[in-house]
């Protein structure tokens, strides 16, 4: 039998009239006839924040994904009454609320419509748990496409798509699966050639679909919690993609060793093991930077312990390794063995750290030790508490980063793998229940342990990477995308995730290169080598059940393969790390899918395989056993083939060659790449000279080059070298003029410059308009010459 009552609660409700506003500085207020009040707060001239409450009142102000040390501000906002509408515009945007309804649409100041509610924010009772399911309905544009949404592993246009965000821990993950490691609720629009964002922050179950239930509408809802969304507008995706990672924050520059080749396994022990590893490395002259220690270096998996039998003496083992050059990274999970002689435990017990179901008793939990507890990283005391844990791993014994894992949170033997959703959170003095605290558990982890690790690394830069995060993450991590599968499929939806992840504010991310599960051939690992190496964090990882996944399991040819790619990213860590310095600094996405590059060249859309590594190198990765080469697509521009210094025209779709030892590679035409030397290890080498490839163009381009001393917090007190390259190419002059700012003085004095596709015989050289003998400037019989590193115009004129 079916009540009135139930009848009368059933389904979705809607904000009525509206009977009232006001202005509070950058906050507007509009009351409806049913108690709903919708907070519109404007952040930037093309950022607006829309706050929804059916209460009648908001509860305290809180997220763990906005950055409060980004300012904010605008240079106009004027609020109006009309007939039908209020508008409230700003010198870049115009909002328009509607008096019957509250619906909300938003134009350009030309009166573009760049984005308009369908039905708007409605919302649904939950009686079960208290609160409201709220849900948010948007008309979708002829044409429009949507991107962003982190780690989804799905095509990059996201259009017809349906995605779920809720951290999952999903072992050996398909395409199309979701949900996956990470919480990323922020996606981008774009409609005639306009882009603008969308980011939910709201830490429930949360869906978007993107025309996918219905073709001309998209959507977004939540299982608690408030409807709490910020409108970010372009109308370039680069200008949306910038501003989003403003708002919930950049990281501070890692130190470059985290951006060489990393190996990693579950797992290396007994110490004997490793040493075998990181010696056939050395010999075989593969760099690597970074060597990684699974659960099985601890004592019976429990953490900040290792096994007496495996590593008798850590401290000396890490001594040796960094004399070799590899930097130990060890992983921590947050599941603590409930042991009453381990003491992690029992000062966890005492101080009533650890999360408790609704009713009373701790949360415990099966997970690699055993039964555990979790301690709840939303509480500061407890982050405090953790951070002090990494003393003796940091300080005494020299681990140089951590890894953690496990932190979705991951639990066996429970329907879920997680937490019930009864245990309850302190969520930094707003208390509330695993619902609400799932998706930031492991971000939260994240942040202790690199306040933590960042402590005791102290005068050096900190180094963490986490499986689970949510928006905001960046600020204290990198990440990896969780346990991939060695197959063709995967090698696929690494690529774009990686482009994802990269326009979705999380640039520091890489892939299990080769598969985490499963045995890759030696092909498949040889073309994940040639991909891995242009994301930004770049490692190795497999399970051990799969057998071995070092570079040389697969034969001569591969590891010929692994070490001319490997020493390709080694010679790119300047470019590399300058793209990092523009990430930290300005939020500009590292790895740009073609989309970002042109949003106006319709063929962009959805193509998912080529990217822009930093400005001007593009990558289009084999993706298909026994291919001799591919079809990929060139945005706008003239590049040079990388191998063939061909020049090819863009805007057109061809076919590239390439052996099995190549992949396309094509520089932006005018590009200057900074290259070092070939080290086998970062530090390994003082260098009396780096390489400058000028790639000549008729018109002018920039480069530019960012340098410190690659690790500590010297940088900050202008101890850096930021140099800018303006090139101007004519008929029959190429001109470079350098421009450099910061205190920082590099190691080595000469520029080695290679001039490729120059149009002209030379005829005279001037630098800093001093002539130079042609006889004595160039060498090797090409259009390279040898020039002090404090130039300021290079001139050179053709006959």
């Amino acid at each position: 039998m079916i009540t009135n009552t139930e009848l009368e609660h059933k389904g979705d409700q809607f904000p009525s009239k509206i009977v009232s506003f006001n202005q509070d500085v950058d906050n507007v207020f509009f009351y409806t006839e049913n108690n709903v009040v919708l907070k519109i707060t404007i952040l930037r001239d093309s950022m607006i924040r829309f706050r929804y409450t059916t209460k009648g009142y908001f509860n305290k102000d809180f997220s763990y994904a906005i950055d409060k040390g980004q300012s904010h501000g605008y240079n106009e906002l004027t609020v109006e009454e009309h007939k039908a509408f209020y508008t409230i515009t700003t010198s870049k945007i115009v909002c328009k609320i509607n008096k019957q309804n509250a619906k909300v649409s938003i134009f350009d100041l030309e009166g573009f419509q760049i984005l308009d509610d369908e039905i708007g924010f409605h919302w649904e009772e939950s009686y079960e748990f208290g609160g409201n399911i709220v849900k948010m309905s948007k008309k979708a544009n002829d044409g429009e496409c949507y991107y962003g949404m982190g780690d989804k592993a799905t095509h990059l246009n996201l259009k017809g798509k349906r995605v779920e965000n809720w951290a999952t821990d999903q072992y050996a993950f398909h395409r199309e699966q979701e949900p996956l490691y990470k919480v990323v609720p922020f996606y981008i629009g774009l409609h005639h050639n306009n882009a603008y964002g969308i980011f939910f922050d709201n830490t429930f179950r949360t869906f978007f679909d993107f025309c996918h239930e219905r073709r001309n509408v998209t959507s977004f809802w939540a299982e608690g919690g408030e409807m709490n969304y910020y409108f970010i507008y372009g109308p370039k995706m680069k200008d949306v993609v910038t501003n989003y990672t403003h708002l919930t924050g950049k990281p501070e520059l890692p130190p470059m060793w985290t951006l060489g080749y990393h190996q990693c396994k579950w797992s290396y022990y007994p110490e004997s093991k490793v040493k075998e590893i990181t010696s056939t490395f050395r010999k075989l002259k593969i760099p690597c930077d970074a060597i990684y220690l699974d659960i099985d270096y601890m004592e019976g998996f429990r953490c900040f312990t290792w096994s007496k039998e495996y590593f008798p003496d850590p401290k000396r083992m890490v001594a040796e390794l960094a004399k070799d050059g590899f930097k130990t990274v060890v992983i921590i999970d947050p599941g603590i063995k409930i042991d009453k002689e381990y003491s992690v435990y029992t000062e966890a017990l005492e101080k009533d750290y650890f999360c408790k179901r609704a009713d009373g008793p701790y949360m415990k939990g099966k997970v690699w030790p055993g039964e555990c507890n979790f301690p709840d990283y939303t509480n500061p005391e407890v982050r405090e508490w953790w951070a002090g844990l990494f003393k003796e791993l940091i300080s005494d014994i020299g681990v140089k980063g951590v890894w953690n894992d496990m932190n979705e949170p991951a639990v066996m033997d429970v329907p879920g793998k997680t937490f019930p959703m009864d245990v309850r959170h302190d969520y930094d003095g707003n208390p509330c229940s695993h619902r609400k605290a799932h998706n930031i558990y492991g971000t939260q982890m994240a942040r202790a342990t690199y306040e933590g690790v960042k402590r005791f690394a102290y005068p050096k830069r900190p180094f963490i990477i986490t499986r689970s995060a949510y928006s905001g993450a960046q600020r204290y991590t990198s990440s990896w995308t969780g346990d991939n599968v060695a197959t063709w499929e995967h090698l696929w939806i690494a690529n774009i995730q990686m482009q994802r992840m990269s326009i979705s504010g999380m640039g520091f991310t890489g892939s299990d290169i080769g598969g985490f599960a499963e045995q890759p051939s030696g092909e498949l690992y040889a073309r994940w080598i040639q991909l891995g190496v242009f994301h930004p964090f770049c490692r190795t990882h497999s399970s051990g059940d799969h057998g071995e996944q070092e570079p040389w399991s697969f034969g001569e040819e591969v590891v010929d393969i692994t070490r001319k790619f490997v020493n390709l990213r080694y010679q790119l860590l300047p470019y590399l790390y300058t793209m990092f310095w523009k990430y930290v600094n300005e939020g500009e996405a590292m790895l740009k899918p073609l989309v970002y590059f042109d949003q106006e060249d319709v063929q962009t859309l959805y193509r998912t395989d080529e990217f822009i590594f930093g400005n001007q190198i593009l990558v289009c990765p084999i993706l298909e056993p026994n291919a001799v080469g591919r079809r990929m697509y060139l945005p706008k521009g003239n590049w040079y083939n990388f191998w063939t210094n061909e020049v090819v025209e863009g805007k057109r779709e061809l076919w590239v060659a390439t052996d099995y030892d190549q992949i396309p590679i094509f520089i932006k035409e005018g590009a200057i790449i900074p290259k070092y030397p070939v080290q086998q290890y970062v530090g390994e080498k003082d260098f009396e000279e780096i390489t400058l490839d000028v790639y000549y163009k008729f018109g002018k381009e920039k480069s530019v080059l960012y340098e410190d001393a690659q690790d500590g917090y010297d940088y900050n007190k202008g101890r850096f070298s930021l140099r800018t390259f303006n090139l101007t190419g004519k008929e029959k002059e190429l001109i470079i003029q350098l421009h450099q700012v910061g205190e920082f003085l590099t190691n080595y004095s000469k520029f080695r410059i290679n001039i490729i596709g120059l149009p002209f015989k030379i005829s005279s050289i001037e630098i800093d308009n001093e002539k130079v003998s042609l006889e004595s400037a160039f060498f090797d019989g090409k259009n390279s010459l040898l020039v002090d590193k404090f130039f300021t115009e290079l001139h050179i004129v053709g006959k």
